[in-house]
């Protein structure tokens, strides 16, 4: 598939569970951050935007200006690590433990040269959809200057401000390809925002 990056934004309040650290919690006896990192175990740069008391080796570590700013600050501050070469990055939500490597192989088919032939221009990312034609836009693979020129966009239009810009704004001009899971096992989008998720995610990786 060649080379890539992963951004993985762990910033988030948790306020539906109580505000607890959220990524830290285990699914099937491992941190849902750990279990993310570990499907991306192949990205160069892995880069975790979050707090984090331990992360494994080889990691960057960063934090979202202000911190708490939300999703797309989190994005920008998880870019501004990638290495200047770097063409493709996978921008993945922490509480996402189901995901897999093989669900990131399949998003990357979408956007390298090798990918599916289509008519279509070519996309600047791909991103799995729900059953109800849903884009879990953190479950997603990304052309890094795309994301880049989105963001300087962002950041001129909010005055410099990105704390608090939804994912939709920073995504909404961008040439998305549209995935249905279509792999064996859950849903590698499925994400934990409420104790009840977790023990269904839990369910699931017995």
């Amino acid at each position: 598939m060649g080379t890539y990056a992963a951004v993985v934004l762990a910033g988030g309040s948790a306020r539906r569970m109580g505000g607890v650290d959220k990524p830290a919690l285990p699914v099937g006896g491992r941190p849902m951050r750990d279990r993310v990192l570990a499907a991306v175990g192949d990205a160069t740069p892995r880069v975790l935007v979050g707090p984090a008391d331990a992360v494994p080796a080889g990691v960057r570590v960063t934090r979202e200006d202000p911190p708490g700013g939300g999703p797309v600050a989190a994005a920008a501050a998880g870019l501004a690590l990638l290495d200047p070469d770097t063409a493709l990055v996978a921008l993945l939500a922490a509480d996402l433990p189901l995901l897999t490597r093989a669900a990131i192989g399949e998003l990357l088919t979408h956007v390298t040269p090798e990918g599916p032939a289509t008519s279509e221009q070519p996309p600047d990312g791909a991103c799995f959809v729900d059953g109800d034609g849903r884009r879990q836009s953190l479950c997603g693979v990304w052309r890094v200057a795309a994301l880049r020129a989105e963001l300087d966009r962002l950041t001129v239009e909010r005055g410099g401000n990105l704390a608090g810009a939804p994912v939709r704004a920073l995504l909404a001009n961008l040439v998305v390809r549209e995935v249905p899971w279509s792999g064996d096992g859950p849903p590698p989008w499925f994400d934990c925002d409420t104790d009840e998720d977790v023990r269904r995610a839990e369910e699931w990786v017995r």
